[in-house]
């Protein structure tokens, strides 16, 4: 439709109601546009009928992004997914600052242990005196572009495992836009990975599927990197379990294991580690989301005995996965057995996210517990909770209103 006259004057006019019924003139049903658009079908038909008119800029992002509007047809900034020039060629890039690389993987090794909650301000603060005056500076080149996109990456996911996640997306927005000033696809697909699990993480689906897509693109663009390739497909998988199409999820998982199985061409220092650890991870959630628990179990029980023990908020995480499905197979034996460890996290561990997802599981487990066992686990973990409550006060939202699981 963007060769279609009246479909772009419309986008001018940024009459959005026109534009949504071209689209259902076009056969798309007015349940698929509001997918796309991020509207309800009731406030869709509004717009349509001329009641009245989108006027948030948030949400004609949020079109634009859906329905792959071009920015500049609606007088908005470039989107992420647009095409742009080409990277320059690998004999014109120039090399990272080992500096960089260094700090990055000392920031990634302490936030295994410690999580993002401790480190979110020194990483912010990195960014802002060692990095970011950099890009202003005359000797400035692509490489300070992406060292800042990087670190404005991390700061999201520490951001997020603080339980914050609006400052989180407003991190990875920047993280996206001064990766593509990098001319660097390897980076921007490892940003969009991010982006596709922090909509996981806030139940959208349908935006954590577009930002695998993306990523993938991306990906596709930079040299070959199947660690890369593999988390995308496994969020892609995610996105498709969660929006109910199982099918795809399967197919997913099944390629993200083939990409894991190629031998890498080139490393990136940017790009986040993906092991088969971590895919069993994804692939645990994923099958949970499909009620398909045999399998959910089996990934479960991979990733909880293969991580490695410094890797503190990831075991602990897969532990809490692991009870939450044997919760689900309504097997009290093995979730008592399976969760006896899970009071004993190390309090040390800054991470709201993990306090969050042991507060899913002790509501899960509430109606249960007339079995005396499953009492007495629930009340150690009401004494995790308080303590972690005392601990992390500091770093937990004022008005926290839980996480999905």
């Amino acid at each position: 439709m963007l060769d279609d006259a009246r479909f772009t004057d419309a986008c001018a006019r940024r009459d959005m109601g026109a534009v949504f019924r071209m689209l259902n003139h076009r056969g798309i049903s007015t349940r698929r546009i509001a997918e796309l658009a991020g509207v309800s079908q009731g406030r869709l038909y509004d717009y349509m009928n001329g009641k009245s008119r989108v006027e948030k800029p948030a949400l004609f992002e949020e079109i634009a992004d859906g329905l792959r509007i071009p920015g500049k047809l609606l007088r908005i900034a470039d989107r992420p997914w647009e095409p742009h020039p080409e990277p320059p060629g690998p004999e014109e890039r120039t090399a990272p600052a080992a500096d960089d690389v260094t700090a990055v993987n000392a920031f990634r090794e302490v936030d295994k242990s410690t999580g993002g909650g401790r480190v979110y301000q020194a990483v912010v603060r990195h960014l802002h005196e060692r990095v970011a005056r950099r890009l202003v500076a005359s000797e400035s080149d692509t490489q300070s572009f992406a060292a800042a996109a990087s670190f404005s990456e991390m700061a999201g996911w520490m951001a997020h495992d603080s339980g914050r996640d609006d400052l989180a997306a407003g991190h990875l927005t920047r993280a996206l836009h001064l990766a593509r000033v990098s001319g660097d696809w390897s980076l921007s697909a490892n940003i969009a990975a991010s982006s596709s699990h922090l909509a996981l993480q806030t139940g959208d689906a349908l935006k954590a599927a577009h930002w695998a897509s993306v990523g993938l693109g991306f990906a596709a663009k930079g040299p070959d990197l199947p660690a890369l390739s593999a988390r995308l497909l496994a969020m892609g998988a995610r996105a498709a379990a969660a929006g109910g199409r199982p099918a795809a999820a399967v197919r997913c998982l099944a390629q993200s294991q083939e990409a894991l199985e190629r031998s890498p061409s080139t490393t990136h220092p940017w790009v986040s580690p993906f092991d088969t650890t971590s895919l069993a991870s994804e692939a645990a959630l994923a099958m949970r989301d499909m009620a398909s628990y045999g399998k959910a179990l089996a990934y479960a029980e991979h990733a909880t005995e293969s991580r490695e023990g410094n890797r503190v908020r990831s075991l602990a995480l897969n532990r809490i996965n692991l009870v939450s499905i044997h919760a689900r197979r309504n097997d009290w034996d093995a979730v008592v057995h399976h969760g006896t460890d899970l009071p004993a996290i190390s309090p040390a561990l800054g991470s709201v996210r993990v306090m969050r997802h042991m507060s899913c599981l002790r509501h899960q487990l509430l109606p249960h517990r007339a079995y005396p066992p499953l009492r007495e686990l629930v009340a150690r973990m009401d004494d995790f909770g308080r303590t972690q409550s005392l601990l992390l006060a500091d770093l937990v939202p004022e008005h926290d209103e839980g996480a999905q699981a």
